[in-house]
């Protein structure tokens, strides 16, 4: 399960950051905005792109994939440090209200 997972994380990595690369920027249509050749329903910008909506599913199976991971990987692990450390508290001392340097009063 795990195996298959992360070869599916890894996997979708590889896409989304070669499916980012594809794309087109924002500033290569910044003529054809300003000079009005397109008269269009959705603006100069046009429709979202076959490329901006495999973007966003890619995105999204890379989010839930890492948080998968996180969970089944996380789960059942203890810090080694309180290892040896029992459940009890250590008893609590009583101090003196007198400063350390002078003489208490009885």
């Amino acid at each position: 399960m795990q195996f298959i997972v992360v070869g599916l994380h890894v996997l979708v990595c590889v896409a989304l950051i070669l499916i980012v690369l594809l794309q087109r920027g924002k500033g290569a249509d910044m003529g054809a905005a300003f000079g009005g050749s397109s008269q269009t329903v959705f603006g100069s910008a046009g429709a979202t792109s076959f490329l901006h909506k495999i973007t966003a599913a890619a995105a999204i199976i890379f989010m839930l994939t890492s948080l998968f991971l996180a969970f089944l990987f996380g789960r059942g692990k203890t810090s080694s440090i309180m290892e040896g450390v029992s459940g009890a508290q250590a008893p609590v001392t009583q101090q003196s209200s007198a400063p350390a340097g002078s003489p208490e009063k009885q």
